[in-house]
């Protein structure tokens, strides 16, 4: 099958050098940043704070370059082929492959939005005093009011980016002012940015089973995995995720970008991830200059604990402030979360994957249902198996999306459209070997489990 031939590459008629250049080239990129620093993504930073110091800035700066790449590919992706990214592959592989990371994407979007909702209610938890049962009443509330904003709006693109542009704000209102307060060691989060590993991840890559000592009872006998790496590989998953980043590749089309935007999509690459690192960064070193060596990692079990424990230290302010980037970032993961399984099942179907498409609502309706569905009748021992199932979900998916995306990037340039540079197809490549060895992890801890 013969592909007609695009344009030649064409740089921005925008100049990206003044403020309204920059301000025009913004957009896609912050909604990504925005679905990556959710709840977890919050917990995960301020854990790695709590158990290493500043010694795993590197690791954050490394999985923020591998995201800078992926995102900067797939908007790439995005405006050289005409069509969305699984429509292109199920024309070039066949349309299973496509129809499998729709359903990926569509099974992990699905049961984390729980942790979505959850996240929105533990925001609230530590401002609402009351008995009154409120929680299930909020997810109910804000579900719908979700969904009737999917029918209502007619273009939901532009809404959607403005909201993203507030939440990013007050999560940095939030953050930064208890990093200010804080007063981290300049010097110490300066040596951070050196590669190292502390001592207690020298014992392997892989989740291993604990040794049972002689004399325990059958309960202490119990086989339990021990993974020393867990929370440097949560730090990795929440920065660098290539479902988010894929997902770039559809932001772009919904903006207009075309091949006169290319330059515009390295602006705003840089721009959404920098603001991903810099927030993830800011927790990282406030929760190292406070509660490194002051309490158990164990002890922090949701980003309302990180909060709780700020207050002795900073005030009841301190608490606000915090909770409000909580609520920020679980808002727009809760968001934007659930438009990315719907659009991706969209468009592994074969269904029309634009934002104002019927199928593309009627699936994001599906995972926020599903997630609301969860977060209420379930407790969380029931969740177990979910998440054990989002994660078989991620190890097939997290490699395939991967794989997927340096395909298409390698393939633009073989059918006349504008190459792909070789550092994003190295980076991207890079990435992608990455995912495969977390997915490794995962599908190894998963076993051991079982």
């Amino acid at each position: 099958m013969t592909v007609e031939a695009q344009p030649p590459e064409i740089e921005s008629t925008v100049d990206t050098n003044t403020h309204r250049g920059i301000l025009r080239s913004i957009g896609p990129a912050l909604i990504v940043a925005c679905v990556v620093l959710g709840p977890g993504s919050i917990l995960t930073s301020s854990k790695v704070g709590c158990q290493f110091g500043y010694q795993m800035v590197w690791i954050l700066l490394a999985a923020g370059l591998l995201m800078l790449a992926a995102v900067a590919t797939a908007a790439r992706v995005g405006v050289v082929f005409e069509d969305s990214p699984c429509t292109e592959i199920a024309r070039r592989l066949g349309r299973p492959l496509a129809v499998v990371v729709g359903l990926c994407v569509f099974a992990i979007a699905a049961c984390f939005q729980f942790s979505n909702n959850l996240g929105v209610l533990m925001s609230l938890e530590p401002l609402i005093n009351t008995d009154v049962h409120w929680q299930p009443w909020v997810l109910l509330g804000l579900n719908l009011a979700i969904i009737a904003c999917l029918f209502g709006f007619r273009r939901l693109y532009q809404p959607i980016e403005k909201l993203m542009v507030w939440l990013v704000g007050l999560m940095l209102l939030g953050f930064a002012a208890n990093l200010i307060m804080a007063r981290p060691s300049l010097l110490s989060l300066r040596q951070g940015f050196l590669p190292s590993l502390p001592p207690e991840l020298s014992g392997g890559f892989l989740p291993q089973l604990d040794t049972v000592d002689a004399g325990q009872t059958a309960v202490e006998a119990a086989p339990r995995v021990v993974d020393p790496w867990l929370a440097v590989q949560g730090l990795v998953a929440t920065t660098f995720s290539i479902a988010g980043a894929f997902y770039q590749a559809y932001l772009v089309k919904e903006k207009g970008w075309t091949n006169r935007n290319l330059h515009q999509g390295y602006t705003d690459s840089l721009v959404g991830i920098s603001v991903l690192v810099g927030i993830s960064l800011m927790i990282m070193a406030t929760s190292a200059a406070v509660l490194y060596g002051n309490i158990a990692p164990s002890e922090l079990r949701s980003a309302t604990d990180v909060a709780s424990q700020l207050e002795p230290l900073f005030g009841s302010a301190a608490k606000w402030l915090f909770c409000v980037g909580i609520f920020a970032g679980a808002f727009s993961s809760f968001l934007v979360n659930s438009l990315i399984g719907g659009t991706l099942l969209a468009d592994g179907l074969g269904c029309n994957p634009k934002l104002d498409s019927n199928w593309t609502k009627l699936f994001t309706v599906a995972v926020l249902l599903i997630g609301m569905a969860i977060a209420m009748a379930t407790d969380a021992q029931g969740r177990v198996p979910l998440i054990i199932f989002a994660q078989a979900a991620t190890v097939l998916g997290g490699p395939v999306l991967a794989l997927t995306l340096w395909y298409l990037a390698w393939k633009a340039g073989h059918e006349g459209r504008p190459q792909t540079p070789t550092w994003m197809l190295a980076l991207t490549g890079t990435g992608a070997v990455v995912v495969l060895a977390l997915a490794v992890r995962t599908g190894w801890k998963i076993y051991l489990s079982i």
